[in-house]
């Protein structure tokens, strides 16, 4: 019901920057929240950054004053910018977005941080 198109991803050096977007298409009604997860190899899935509809947001504390969760609700968009990113950051990372009758996923985009 719900489409997410995932740009973004790739290597990058230590103390590097990288930026993810994510946008949403089909089915929406109101979207509660967007957020961004990621899995390293060998570690469960975790919570990187959350924007609810009221615009607060929420952070790891591992990425806490390095990452930065927006969002542009005419686009149904939401965006992550990385900064000072650390190998700690390698992973696979996803978007989701849940509205008030869905919880979609988009495809797993590849983040590599090393020299």
């Amino acid at each position: 019901q719900v489409q997410l198109v995932v740009s973004g991803g790739g290597l990058v050096q230590p103390g590097g920057s990288l930026s993810l977007s994510c946008a949403a298409s089909g089915t929406i009604f109101s979207i509660n929240a967007m957020a961004w997860y990621r899995q390293a190899p060998g570690k469960q899935r975790e919570l990187v950054a959350r924007i609810t509809s009221g615009g607060s947001t929420n952070y790891a504390d591992s990425v806490k004053g390095r990452f930065t969760i927006s969002r542009d609700n005419a686009k149904n968009t939401v965006y992550l910018q990385m900064n000072s990113m650390k190998p700690e950051d390698t992973a696979v990372y996803y978007c989701n977005v849940r509205t008030e009758l869905t919880n979609s996923w988009g495809q797993g985009t590849q983040v590599t941080v090393s020299s």
